[in-house]
């Protein structure tokens, strides 16, 4: 788990590779992804600043952009050698070998984004709206209706997980 100041809490087999909990940071810790090897982990930033540990390999970020909104979340490629990260209205942002499959500005969408998900059944992303509907882009498997909502859920919905099928 991370905490908004980058503290790291590990539980179980995971590993502890670093924090910026001691660093003094531009903007909060909004978002987390593992490693395909589960040995390192990015930690990316409200402002697009990605902070890298273990063997987490630094790709890029939008630490020196001026953004339209904050990054909410990211998500790892299968191989590790890139990342998305997501903004709250949608925007998607790609380094490494991370393919641009789409966003939510692109359909149209005006309102809130919360988080994304990789899929690991082929190439692309989930994105995840704070309504509970998720939007498939790339080459994904579609949920079952579309874009159907998650059922009412006490509190803000924050996170998506995507694993394999």
């Amino acid at each position: 788990m991370v905490a908004s100041d980058g503290g790291i809490f590990t539980f179980g087999d995971a590993g502890f590779y670093g924090s910026t909990g001691a660093m003094t940071l531009n903007k909060p810790v909004v978002g987390m992804a593992a490693t395909p090897d589960g040995k390192g982990y990015w930690l990316v930033a409200s402002d697009g600043g990605i902070f890298t540990f273990g063997d987490a390999g630094f790709y890029g970020s939008t630490g020196a952009m001026t953004l339209n909104k904050p990054v909410v979340g990211m998500a790892a490629t299968q191989d590790g050698k890139g990342y998305w990260l997501v903004a709250s209205d949608g925007g998607i942002f790609t380094f490494g070998d991370a393919a641009f499959e789409g966003s939510m500005p692109g359909l149209g969408y005006t309102g809130q984004v919360v988080s994304m998900a990789p899929s690991y059944q082929g190439i692309g992303y989930y994105v995840l709206t704070a309504s509970g509907n998720v939007y498939a882009f790339g080459t994904v498997p579609v949920l079952q209706p579309p874009t159907s909502a998650i059922p009412p859920i006490p509190g803000n919905l924050v996170g998506l997980a995507a694993g394999p099928s």
